[in-house]
């Protein structure tokens, strides 16, 4: 067999190399990173525009004193206060569970 012979025709390694291309791009195309990209955009752009909207001072009382803050302070130490709770009350229902 002669070179010729063994060389596949030119319409068949135009094919093979948009085949290649094709596969090459598959391979880098990464649709769940570009996915997480965008839910990490619109959650960051979320959270910036709840600190923005939420910084009114408004009047906090507490059971012996009162004191003006940022709308986006109580709410944050809300959330820090709920957290904190939320993980002791789950620590001790854990361990009264294992004393039974």
């Amino acid at each position: 067999m002669t070179d010729e012979e063994k060389r596949p025709p030119e319409r068949e390694s135009k094919r093979r190399g948009f085949a290649a291309r094709l596969e090459e791009k598959r391979q880098t195309y990464q649709p769940g990173l570009w996915s997480r990209l965008i839910a990490v955009a619109a959650i960051g752009i979320y959270a910036l525009l709840f600190v923005v909207l939420n910084t009114p001072h408004v009047k906090v009382r507490f059971v012996f004193a009162s004191t003006r803050v940022s709308l986006i302070w109580v709410i944050l130490l809300s959330l820090g206060v709920g957290v904190a709770l939320g993980v002791l009350l789950s620590q001790l229902h854990r361990r009264r569970q294992r004393g039974r």
